[in-house]
């Protein structure tokens, strides 16, 4: 299967919000189970824009669990960014508050996302 067409098939089935600001990097059946890795963008998050960032790697990946899909379990891991603000030394990441405001994500996600954001 192309690229593309895992592209239109996550498009259909995974929140929106890991299309927008996540990479598909794979996907896996492992028994009765689906798992999908993520990893987010290196794009700098919109209430940044006007600060000077540099990525500076990943926290540790994440694991939820989704909907189940044709009777399998869905896993979705996903490493969030970090970047490293050069003016004040401060390592951010995106405010998945304002993203949530934006996107039809469930809250259950966005809640998962604020959460893991604190750490």
């Amino acid at each position: 299967m192309s690229s593309d067409s895992l592209l239109a098939i996550a498009n259909l089935l995974l929140p929106e919000i890991l299309i927008k600001y996540f990479d598909l990097d794979k996907y896996e059946i492992k028994g009765e189970a689906l798992h999908f890795y993520f990893t987010e963008l290196n794009t700098i998050p919109e209430e940044f824009n006007e600060t000077k960032l540099h990525s500076k790697g990943f926290f540790p990946e994440a694991t939820v669990q989704d909907f189940p899909i044709r009777g399998k379990n869905v896993y979705l891991h996903i490493k969030r960014r970090r970047w490293l603000n050069k003016q004040t030394n401060e390592v951010v990441h995106r405010d998945w508050n304002l993203v949530a405001q934006g996107t039809r994500m469930t809250a259950e996600f966005a809640d998962f996302l604020k959460e893991i954001s604190q750490h």
